[in-house]
């Protein structure tokens, strides 16, 4: 069933403009507090958000929002998506919010919901609270209006946590670290963290102002770190996004290291302290197959999953792994977290550099990747992958590329956009089969 306000991450817009306005904060509060009443406890919610000018805003909403109906409130202010998760398990609330657009320009703003135990709500929770907001939801007596407070200690804990996750026999010491938290929820913590394993820390994106989160820095535009990596000669460059729960590498060289590799850096390394679940790792359907051939040469497997760190971890849920995420940089590692959390994925990088105690770029760079080509075409309207002649064209790709490529095409959850791509070991021949396909689609959606 189609949902009307929840996307494939929350709730996320443009400012301002339906759904994210402060009325739909205010009800999305009332319906998440009035679902997430259990039991004759205090309820209480914890909420965080990233460095948007719109966070306050939608934070104040929320507030009234939850108090309303009785929900007790706690305030950490800027923090990283995974900390409020972690936050939200610890404090032993029953709901926690993260007022955030991720990687989003700054006018956009979303509002991403936790359950207890520090999960991402499911499909069916998610519907039921959308059938509250669009319903008359009950207010609590004048004597039961929920408190609400800000706390001040919430950047220690999460520092604190993040640390645990560093071995115990290893110091960042001597290590010089460019860090581009992408003047967003991270500007604090994460420079805090670092210094304090050791690291000399050079920071560039902890100058938020509201308006310039991923403004040509952080994990989607990682230039700047690789500009700034070489020019104070750094070891490596870490890059986080706007809510940190998405990491991008530089080695010290300047060059690029994506999830892929950094998945592959992981996956390896606790395959040889023997405490990889699962038997490997499980990426989207757009990682390239050139970690799923260097996983089987080491004996491990690659489990695929759509495109979207949501399934990614129910994948890894289901069936017992530990590593996963995407070649964007979501990556999730289960024993310490329940959603992706750019830091401590990083720390566990970090952790492997000093450890082999060579270059980053040795280390990091564990594959070749294949050519891969992707390709986006627009459609006025209709279905033109069911078209018989796109079939055709697709089922001839695919025969092509048997044993010497891979081919995934689908329709975008948020546009009529068709996604074509292709890769192999032949650049030449994953532009044909991309190009061909694209002419198809056209044609049929003509």
């Amino acid at each position: 069933m189609a949902r009307k306000y929840f996307g494939t991450d929350g709730i996320r817009g443009a400012t301002n403009v339906s759904p994210m306005t402060a009325q739909m904060a205010m009800k999305v509060g009332m319906a998440a507090g009035a679902y997430f009443q259990r039991g004759d406890h205090r309820h209480r919610v914890v909420i965080g958000k990233d460095t948007r000018l719109s966070g306050y805003m939608l934070e104040s909403a929320l507030v009234a929002g939850f108090t309303s109906v009785g929900m007790d409130v706690v305030m950490v202010g800027p923090m990283p998506t995974p900390a409020v998760a972690m936050l939200t398990q610890s404090m032993r609330a029953d709901i926690g919010v993260m007022i955030s657009a991720s990687h989003n320009p700054y006018a956009d703003n979303g509002i991403k919901l936790f359950g207890p135990d520090g999960y991402k709500l499911s499909d069916e929770a998610e519907a039921a609270i959308e059938a509250l907001i669009d319903g008359d939801i009950p207010l609590v007596t004048s004597d039961q209006i929920g408190r609400a407070r800000r706390i001040e200690d919430a950047q220690g804990r999460y520092i604190h946590f993040a640390k645990s996750t560093f071995p115990e026999n290893l110091r960042l010491d001597g290590m010089r670290i460019v860090l581009d938290c992408a003047n967003g929820a991270a500007y604090k913590v994460a420079p805090s963290a670092l210094w304090e394993l050791g690291a000399d820390v050079v920071a560039i994106g902890v100058t938020p102002n509201g308006t310039n989160i991923n403004d040509g820095v952080g994990s989607t535009a990682p230039q700047a770190l690789a500009e700034a990596v070489v020019a104070n000669g750094a070891d490596i460059g870490i890059a986080l996004d706007g809510d940190a729960d998405r990491l991008i590498v530089v080695d010290e060289t300047g060059t690029i290291v994506d999830g892929d590799q950094l998945m592959a850096t992981i996956a390896a390394s606790w395959a040889r302290q023997g405490r990889l679940a699962g038997g490997g790792l499980v990426a989207t359907v757009m990682s390239n197959l050139g970690l799923e051939r260097h996983l089987a040469a080491q004996g491990l497997g690659l489990v695929r999953t759509a495109v979207g760190d949501r399934h990614v971890l129910e994948k890894m849920r289901s069936s017992g792994y530990n590593v996963g995420g995407e070649q964007s940089g979501h990556i999730i590692l289960s024993d310490y977290a329940t959603t992706g959390d750019g830091l401590v994925a990083a720390l566990q990088i970090l952790a492997e550099v000093k450890r082999s105690g060579a270059p980053a770029s040795e280390v990091l760079h564990r594959f070749e990747p294949l050519p891969q080509l992707l390709k986006n075409v627009r459609f006025a309207g209709g279905k033109p992958l069911d078209h018989d002649a796109v079939k055709a064209v697709i089922a001839e790709a695919e025969a092509e590329l048997a044993g010497k490529g891979r081919l995934v095409i689908r329709p975008s959850g948020t546009e009529p956009v068709i996604r074509v791509m292709a890769e192999g070991d032949d650049l030449g021949q994953v532009e044909r089969v991309v190009d061909r396909i694209c002419d198809a689609v056209r044609q049929a959606a003509a």
